[in-house]
């Protein structure tokens, strides 16, 4: 009989030619359990989605009751179906009053396509403009928006007249003109590596956007419902852009995207011609439970407030000698160790301490740090011992 990771590897389309293999049985607030009482850490919240943790009792009973309702109806946006309701409600409430209709899809690849089909068919212009070592996805749309050549460059030809500008430059902003029908940028790159702005560089973005007549889209895929310390990371930067994007920690465990506007913009895409977005699956009604259960959470525990001093305490418990700096704010780090090889030991011998960690799609010097924000101050301690003892032997193995 063959084995379950046997069956992984036949059977599952994989994503790289050396995946982790770690199998995991149970999850449960920051821990993850394997079939033989392994505990691992969750130290990356599969990448910034399990903002309040593994198999929250409350996000499983929302999850039930929905799905004793009703499940799938109809293709989105043409049924009233209450648990989208109540989320658009909710993350509106959140949101400033520019930003106030949401349309919803399964992830976020797909609410980047929505929020670039917006632009185009609001503006009527075709020009976008991007960031250097941005990341927004990898369906074709997404992948043509986002700014890495080698990670791209086997799928041309993609969308044309995309432009990219370096993150933090506002010398280039210039390229910001009247045929632009949008930027869309991280508030802060993620996969970069965690590059935060700086000097009000969002705000020059954002007027020079508004001087062009281009949209601007904010892409908080990684960093939104409270990961930066704030529910929204436009609200850290008081920046407003024209469209939001959202996903990962939005359905709360389950798969769900959204791209929000105001009513006048979001209007263009209901006509001329009608359907002019669709999708089948796009704001699942248990998605949706799960997501409202999530943000309720979220603001009711005020895991939001409590995230600036957590960052702070990783910051001073990781004191491995590996480290050349720890970039980020928030519990979305990068611990950067400028060398490649060393780093790339760390995240594969990680399960090996009990540990989770991971990669940086265009930063292969650095690894992530990005928990549940459910995790207290003991288990920070206790994780960033056991990533300083990773650390310390992953440089005598690799010297």
């Amino acid at each position: 009989m063959l084995t379950n990771r046997q069956l992984f590897l036949n059977y599952l389309g994989q994503t790289s030619e050396k995946p982790l293999l770690l199998e995991i049985e149970k999850a449960e607030g920051i821990y993850l359990y394997g079939p033989e009482g392994k505990v691992y850490i969750d130290l990356i919240s599969g990448v910034s989605v399990s903002n309040i943790g593994h198999g929250n009792r409350e996000i499983v009973n929302a999850v039930k009751e929905q799905v004793d309702l009703y499940m799938h109806l109809m293709v989105y946006g043409e049924i009233i179906q209450s648990p989208q309701v109540k989320l658009a409600e909710k993350i509106i409430s959140l949101l400033p009053p520019q930003l106030n209709n949401c349309y919803f899809v399964n992830s976020g690849s797909e609410a980047v396509e929505g929020a670039i089909k917006l632009a185009k068919k609001y503006t009527g212009r075709s020009k976008i403009v991007s960031f250097i070592n941005s990341y927004h996805g990898s369906t074709a749309g997404a992948l043509s928006v986002t700014g890495s050549e080698p990670f791209k460059n086997a799928f041309r030809p993609l969308l044309p007249d995309v432009f990219f500008i370096p993150f933090n430059n506002i010398y280039t902003l210039d390229i910001i003109d009247s045929e632009t029908a949008c930027v869309i940028t991280e508030p802060v790159q993620a996969e970069a590596g965690v590059i935060c702005p700086e000097n009000n560089f969002l705000s020059h973005l954002r007027n020079k956007c508004t001087e062009a007549g281009a949209l601007l889209i904010f892409d908080e895929s990684q960093i939104g419902f409270g990961r930066l310390g704030e529910i929204f990371a436009l609200r850290k930067f008081n920046v407003t852009p024209d469209i939001l994007v959202l996903s990962k920690a939005l359905g709360g465990g389950m798969p769900l995207g959204a791209f929000i506007s105001s009513r006048e913009i979001m209007s263009a895409i209901a006509h001329n011609p009608p359907l002019g977005h669709i999708t089948t699956f796009g704001g699942h009604p248990v998605c949706c439970a799960a997501g409202l259960a999530s943000i309720e959470i979220i603001l009711r525990d005020q895991l939001h407030l409590k995230v600036r001093e957590k960052s702070d305490l990783f910051k001073r418990y990781l004191t491995g000698k590996a480290i050349r700096e720890i970039r980020g704010d928030g519990l979305l780090l990068a611990v950067e160790t400028g060398n490649e090889n060393l780093t790339k030991y760390i995240i594969m011998h990680a399960p090996d301490y009990g540990l989770l960690l991971d990669y940086f799609l265009f930063c292969p010097t650095a690894f992530r740090i990005a928990p549940p924000l459910i995790i207290t101050p003991e288990e920070i301690k206790t994780a960033c011992q056991k990533v300083n003892e990773l650390m310390n032997n992953a440089l005598k193995e690799t010297r």
